[in-house]
């Protein structure tokens, strides 16, 4: 009894190997999701907020007359 059952989980994994083998090249590879453009994900990681910061913390310099 235990070699039958055996021998029938053999065959549902092979027949199962083979429809998944079968549907993966019908459907093609698979494609990762599209990503929207990359940008900076907060003001810190955009180098012109970072250049506006710095010329805001500066005072502007004056000529010594």
């Amino acid at each position: 009894m235990l070699k039958f059952l055996i021998v029938v989980l053999v065959i549902a994994l092979a027949v199962y190997g083979c429809v998944m083998l079968l549907e993966r090249q019908r459907r093609g590879p698979r494609k990762p999701p599209q990503r929207g453009p990359q940008r900076p994900l907060g003001p810190d990681d955009d180098p012109d907020f970072l250049r506006d910061l710095n010329r805001r913390r500066k005072p502007p310099r004056r000529d010594p007359d």
